[in-house]
């Protein structure tokens, strides 16, 4: 009635795992614990997410504003006036222009002096 297979002596029946007999109180213990955990984690998930989405509302009122902002200023450009948030980027633009400008000149003209004096 016994097989031997590689130096093992097996039982005929049935095939697989047989059920362990495992104590109930602390499979349902484990059983509880695990609920406990993803719980936990299904807490932490939800709080992540509802951190995300309040960030991302923020944002979205940030570049709602700035939208508005800017459709304020095309309606002001439309009527023929230049709002000083743009006057002040052009000038800044116009010196900072003027400043490139000036310095290429000097380094030209250094560059000339000393193409000049062998």
């Amino acid at each position: 009635p016994f097989q031997v297979v590689g130096g093992k002596v097996k039982k005929p029946g049935k095939r697989g795992r047989k059920p362990a007999k495992i104590d109930l109180k602390a499979k349902l213990e484990r059983s509880r614990q695990s609920a406990r955990e993803c719980r936990a984690r299904k807490k932490l998930r939800y709080q992540y997410l509802e951190e995300l989405v309040s960030s991302r509302e923020r944002a979205i009122c940030a570049l709602r504003e700035e939208l508005e902002m800017y459709k304020q200023w095309c309606m002001a450009m439309d009527q023929g006036k230049i709002p000083s948030e743009i006057k002040a980027l052009l000038t800044g633009e116009e010196q900072g222009k003027a400043q490139q400008n000036s310095t290429k000149l000097a380094k030209a003209s250094k560059t000339e002096a000393n193409s000049s004096n062998p």
